[in-house]
């Protein structure tokens, strides 16, 4: 490391760094922003005994830091990027035969450690930035740590600005750690109240017209996503003064483009920089002064219950927020302008999520499954992934024939995990290989990993036209990676292009959409979404869904590819399934059948058909007839009677006896009344045969003649004529008889065995009421002789003795002259 350079406050902490490399293989460095670690350690541990000449790996999180880092550490050691110093990222290489320290990033990195297990060839790996815990970052650290049982000489050291040392010393089984001071200038952080009635877009341009004239510097502003700094740019472009450059940073843009940001201003100018989250950390950009933090963030946020990742702009985190904070003051004093007041601070929780605890899993257990785990508890990680999401990544997996039932790597899965892609674009690109079109698929794989390749049209049948046309090297460069995945997956270009919205079908079945209006889809897996009614796509009758944003019920198509009905069929043709489906149709009050076609939560075809399944109908009938009520069938008086008998014996026996009441018998009308019904599918059509087939399942013959011999449904009067009995009256068992009939009776009616008094209501010969009794030799006592006199003046022709008890019983007038 040349002499000459500039000290920083990481310089007092390597011999400390020196020494536990030394003596043990792993080490935890905690420095602040600012102290210099990302380009001082890698360069000064060039000269470590250990190393001998073998490559030191330093793991960045995003391609623009890893350019950045590569390049001012080759500047430090007066060289080009490339000789002692490259860098490896997606899409871009600049490494040589010379090249010994290598900054990649995560993903790049997983890669290299699947083709080689054993890191041949490598002396250290540095994992920068670890604090941001993404899901590449934490299977990179897993697979390190086990790939150093074969390698016990290979040094691994995790650097972090803001962490939890000794916990990541523990997984490090109990490495050293080691803490350098940062070099912050002090920072004024100033709180703006927003306005709940302004955009965000317009309260970010007044806060950065505001700061440029207070304060001096150029400055960063924190934006939550490429559409906002899109808005800020236009907004500021005619108002900022005549020396301001406006330059937006997100990951979308060229590497150009981002280095432009990232430079200092030119003498004399200053610069407003419009960023993302993506300059957070690991960056100094020069002369950056004033920090404008609007509070939001845009982070991928994973579904396991419908299979889909969706960006959520949500707020950013404490941590967050003091490493935007810091990036006033890493050259001088400065001031951070937060959009929002003091009070809210404390409300942010206090760090960002690890992406393995919200992430989609399917590429991390595709790769486990590559490095031969089929349970990450086998490994070391931090935060072990949420068995949800992990469930859902292995049933994707089996679904794409990448892992056999016992969860290991099939031939497929070979396949899919030499493509540094999802599983599911990794299983479009191998697919299409078989088919002749590989090229096409790997272009609309870059063209979704890659923002704004080919535009930003939502439909990517369009970006891919346009991208197959620019001629910018960001696009020849997306070209040839494309090039190479079709090859690794053993793929030739089809002289006929099969269409987008057909690959990326084979990537995304569960999202592809059926229209249910102009600009609505409900996608397979149920989800519903929707589009611009303005945009082309919105006419479409099929698509595929590649991007949603918003939640559930505002879901909105942001990548999409029109699918024809030809295709979906003959792709999905052993998914697709048909199916008789049958409804109660409450205004006819019939059984109705359709035959319906379907994909997932797609109905490809629904119509009409004959009624096949009796034995469905009659249950469908059956449970109409329920909600209806019980009551409102055509019960004949004698099944009325049976039912009140049953009942009535429950209510005075016990449980023994079953309960007929409709309440009761309303759940159950799958087992007594559904069989009775085979062959109907009208409610019209049930008949008091049916429900007599009905109660015979509900009262046996042996339970009936128990009930006749206890609950008689006659009382046979002293004349001899049968009077029924009504066991649903209020007041229990009763008769209506007329009391000459019971002339001679000495004992009130009983029944079951005596037990039970009838309720007697007794008639006059012209059957109106004239008593109600339950002791009817206390009647003829009591108050008779009254009754009887009144009788006696309506009814003239009827004998009325003094002595009812002693009397004939008689149904019949006294003959004329008697």
């Amino acid at each position: 490391m040349p002499a000459s350079l500039p000290p920083l406050p990481i310089d007092d902490a390597l011999p400390a760094l020196h020494a536990a490399l030394a003596d043990g293989p792993y080490a935890v460095l905690v420095a602040p922003p600012g102290a210099g670690k990302t380009t001082r350690v890698p360069l000064a541990l060039l000269n470590a005994p250990w190393r001998a000449d073998h490559r030191i790996i330093v793991l960045e999180p995003r391609r623009l830091a890893a350019r950045a880092a590569a390049a001012q550490m080759a500047r430090l050691l007066g060289e080009e990027v490339g000789q002692t110093v490259g860098y490896r990222v997606r899409m871009d290489s600049r490494v040589t035969g010379k090249t010994r320290i290598e900054i990649v990033t995560e993903g790049v990195f997983t890669r290299m450690l699947l083709d080689d297990p054993e890191l041949t060839g490598i002396a250290a790996v540095l994992f920068d930035e670890f604090h941001e815990r993404s899901l590449d970052g934490d299977l990179g650290l897993a697979l390190t740590l086990d790939a150093a049982a074969l390698r016990p000489d290979l040094r691994v050291l995790v650097m972090s600005a803001t962490i939890d040392g000794a916990r990541v010393a523990r997984l490090l089984h109990d490495a050293p750690v080691i803490e350098s001071l940062g070099r912050a200038f002090p920072v004024e952080t100033i709180h703006r109240e927003p306005d709940p009635l302004q955009r965000l877009e317009d309260q970010v341009t007044n806060a950065v017209l505001a700061a440029l004239r207070e304060h001096e510097g150029s400055a960063l502003v924190f934006l939550p996503g490429q559409g906002e700094i899109t808005r800020v740019a236009e907004r500021l472009a005619t108002r900022v003064p005549a020396n301001t450059d406006i330059a937006p940073l997100y990951g979308q843009l060229t590497a150009a483009e981002q280095d432009r940001a990232i430079r200092p201003a030119e003498p004399g100018r200053r610069k407003v920089v419009l960023a993302t989250s993506i300059a957070e950390t690991s960056l100094t950009i020069d002369g950056v002064r004033i920090v404008i933090d609007s509070g939001f963030r845009r982070v991928p946020v994973y579904e396991p219950g419908t299979g889909l990742t969706t960006l959520a702009t949500t707020r950013v985190s404490r941590s967050g927020a003091d490493q935007r904070r810091g990036r006033a003051g890493r050259t001088s004093p400065g001031v951070a302008i937060r959009l929002w007041n003091q009070g809210q601070t404390a409300a942010l929780e206090p760090f960002d999520t690890p992406e393995i605890l919200a992430a989609d899993l399917a590429g991390f257990a595709l790769d486990l499954a590559a490095w031969g785990v089929s349970d990450p508890a086998a490994l070391l990680f931090l935060d072990p992934p949420p068995a949800p999401a992990w469930s859902e990544a292995v049933s994707l997996l089996k679904s794409l024939d990448a892992l056999d039932a016992t969860g290991r790597l099939t031939a497929d899965g070979k396949a899919l995990a030499r493509l540094p892609l999802h599983p599911r674009l990794a299983h479009m690109v191998v697919a299409a290989a078989a088919e002749g079109d590989a090229l096409t698929a790997a272009e609309l794989a870059v063209l979704i990993g890659e923002r704004g390749l080919g535009g930003d049209s939502i439909d990517l049948a369009h970006r891919l036209d346009r991208f197959r046309t620019d001629r910018s090297k960001r696009a020849d460069d997306a070209r040839a990676l494309a090039r190479r995945w079709a090859a690794q997956a053993n793929g030739k270009h089809a002289a006929s292009n099969l269409p987008a919205g057909w690959h990326l079908a084979r990537a995304f079945p569960d999202r592809v959409a059926q229209a249910t209006g102009r600009g609505k889809f409900r996608l397979a897996n149920g989800r519903q979404a929707s589009l611009e009614l303005t945009e082309a796509l919105a006419a479409s009758p099929f698509l595929v869904v590649t991007d949603i944003t918003g939640a559930a019920a505002t879901a909105r198509i942001r990548g999409a590819a029109a699918l024809d009905r030809a295709d979906l069929e003959n792709l999905f043709a052993a998914h697709i399934v048909s199916e008789t489906v049958l409804t109660f149709d409450e205004p006819s009050a019939s059984v109705r059948a359709r035959r319906i076609r379907r994909l997932g939560a797609l109905r490809l075809a629904d119509e009409p058909v004959a009624v096949e399944d009796p034995e469905a109908a009659a249950l469908l009938l059956a449970e109409a007839a329920a909600r209806r009520g019980l009551d409102a069938l055509p019960w004949s008086r004698e099944q009325k009677a049976w039912r009140a008998r049953a009942n009535f014996l429950r209510g005075t026996l016990g449980d023994d006896w079953p309960d007929l009441s409709a309440e009761t018998l309303a759940p159950g009308v799958a087992e007594w009344l559904a069989p009775a019904l085979f062959g109907l599918t009208k409610l019209s059509e049930i008949t008091g045969e049916h429900l007599r087939t009905a109660l015979d399942l509900l009262l046996p013959y042996a339970r009936r003649q128990e009930i006749e011999a206890l609950l008689p449904s006659h009382f046979t009067a002293p004349t001899g004529n049968a009077v029924p009995i009504d066991y649903s009256a209020e007041g229990g068992p009763a008769i209506e008889i007329r009391v000459q009939e019971l002339f001679g009776l000495t004992r009130h009616p009983t029944i079951a065995q005596g037990r039970i008094r009838l309720l007697l209501v007794l008639l006059s010969p012209a059957h109106r009421p004239i008593q109600t009794t339950r002791d009817l030799p206390g009647f003829w006592s009591g108050s008779w002789a009254d009754v009887a006199k009144d009788l006696k003046g309506r009814y003239p022709r009827h004998p009325w003795p003094d002595d009812p008890a002693r009397a004939a019983p008689t149904a019949r007038a006294k003959p004329r002259g008697t």
